[in-house]
Formats: structure tokens, sequence, C-alpha cells
């Protein structure tokens, strides 16, 4: 490689996450970027990117954390608390079940699961943090994420329309069922003003799983021969900042900018996410991880349409 080749693909780690703070990338063009860096140029970076993907990771959690509405939250969980939980939980015992019974890694298993139980990217990225998946691992949890994401988007509205479900029901059933916030917030949008604001609030309540899920996760994911369990830290302030904005209503304009700064931050990792891969991670990894989040994502969304249609 030339000097100036290498200036060059320099040049494009710097640029690219520059340009996460334009309105110009959304989360899967983040990570596809990321991707194409790495099949074209290989993986060759003017700075650490595992180290500093992995404390992005975490700062962006919390600081995405400003943007929980804890009013709404306890709002709707008075009444949608004991579905959104017996939905995280199904989808969560589902997915380690069907890992097993494919033989997909147990860290991939455990981030498509946590990703498509709770809040997407958002899950997915905590839980990494907390179980230390390879590259590859991580990469694909959020291709698969992002590709189902991408396909709930058109098809739940019209599964909506063709069944007649209210807007209550479709709210309920899109924040249920379908991964990241953005996902939900445009089907929602699309069926209607109710369902929007049904299917925000109720995706508030199932983000909040985060917390348990990470403990619980740090809890049992016990690396052989290590001397203590490894409490997310970071879980820790993300209460703190859902906790402080509630608090100190007064600083509403400053803690939006914060949580504006943390999906920025998002985006950046994601790139460099995607940018850790490589095509000897593709053939590792197989199309089984693509499987369980399909089949995953069918059981969640087929029993709870099931139970929200009796």
């Amino acid at each position: 490689m030339t000097e100036i080749s290498k200036k060059k693909i320099d040049g494009l780690y710097y640029i690219i996450p520059i340009l996460c703070f334009t309105p110009l990338l959304s989360s899967p063009l983040a990570l596809g970027l990321g991707i194409a860096l790495a099949f074209i140029f290989g993986n060759n970076s003017p700075y650490n990117k595992e180290k500093l993907t992995k404390y992005l990771l975490q700062a962006s959690i919390v600081l995405m954390g400003f943007g929980m509405n804890l009013t709404q939250v306890i709002e709707t969980s008075k009444t949608g608390f004991y579905f959104t939980a017996i939905s995280v939980s199904l989808t969560l015992a589902s997915g380690l079940v069907l890992g097993k019974m494919l033989r997909v890694e147990r860290k991939t298993t455990i981030l498509i699961s946590g990703g498509t139980a709770i809040c997407g990217g958002s899950a997915i990225a905590a839980l990494s943090s907390i179980i230390n998946p390879k590259n590859y691992q991580l990469t694909f949890a959020l291709t698969v994420i992002f590709v189902l994401n991408a396909i709930a988007l058109f098809l739940f509205p019209f599964i909506g329309h063709h069944f007649g479900l209210s807007q209550e029901t479709f709210g309920t059933w899109a924040a249920i069922s379908i991964h990241d916030t953005s996902s939900v917030v445009g089907a929602a949008s699309i069926y209607g003003a109710k369902a929007l604001e049904v299917a925000t609030t109720i995706k508030l309540t199932r983000a909040l799983w985060v917390i348990p899920v990470s403990l619980a996760v740090a809890l049992f994911n016990k690396e052989s021969g290590q001397a203590k369990i490894s409490i997310p830290w970071f879980i820790g302030i993300f209460i703190i900042a859902i906790l402080l904005r509630y608090l100190m209503p007064g600083w509403e304009e400053t803690f939006t900018h914060l949580n504006w700064i943390g999906k920025k931050g998002m985006l950046i990792a994601l790139f460099l996410i995607g940018a850790s891969l490589n095509k000897a991670d593709i053939v590792k990894a197989g199309v089984k991880p693509f499987i369980l989040g399909v089949l995953l994502w069918l059981v969640i969304s087929v029993t709870s349409f099931y139970v929200l249609t009796l």
C-alpha cells in the first residue's frame, strides 16, 4: 500500500465519524459503511477500533439515558408492565433455546436474543459491553436486527390494515414486536397518531428492561477462570441519567442535547464495529445467526399478535 493510499484510507476513518453528526447517516448506513471499508481496504485503521468502540458504546448508552421520560414510563407501566415483562422473558427464553438447537455461538445468541427482546441495537450495545463478544459476533447480531427492522417498518402497517387492527392494538403490537425504537416509531406513525402515542410509551417501558437483563447477564456470564463477576458500571450511571432528567425538569434542553450526542456516538460505534469485520468472520459465523434472528422475531410477533387479537 502506497503512502498516499494509506493517507486516504486514514482520512475515511476520520471523515465518516464526522458525518455521523449530520443527518446523512442512519444506524444501518453507518454499520454498512464500516463493513464496506473493512471489505475493500481490510482492517487498517489509524487508531485502536476495538478499545474505542467499547468505551464509546458505554458512554453513548449513558447519554441516551437522558432521553428516557420516566414519567411516561411509569404511567405506561401501570397497564403494560406485565405484558412487557412476559414478552421480554418469553423472547429471551426462546432465544436461548433456539440458539442451542441451532448451535449458534452462545455470545451471538445472547446478543440477538437481547436485541429482539428489548430494544434492538441499544440492548446489543449494552450487552456487548458486558460479555465482550468477538467483532464478528457483535456485527452479525446488529446486522440481523437492522435487516428485520427494515422489513418490519413496511410489513407491520400492511398486516395491521389487513386484519383491521385498532390504533391501540397496533401500537402495542409494534412496540412489543419491533426491535429498535426508530422502527417502532416509523411503523406506528404510518398507522396513525394514536398508534404512535401508544407504541412510543410502551416502547419506553420495554427499553428499561435493558437494566435488569444486563445485570442478570453480568451475574450469570462468569467466564471460566474468572475470579469475580464483572458488574456493568455504566448501567448504574444510565439509571442516574434517567433519574436526573426526571428530578431536574428545568434542564430539559440540556438533557435533550446530551441524548442527541449519545445517539450520534452510537452511530460512530456502529461504524467502527462494521469496520472491524473481515471475510473470515463471515465464513465462521455462517447463516445460523440469521435463522435464529428470524425465528425469534416470528415467535414474539406471532405470539403477541395472537394474544392481542383474542
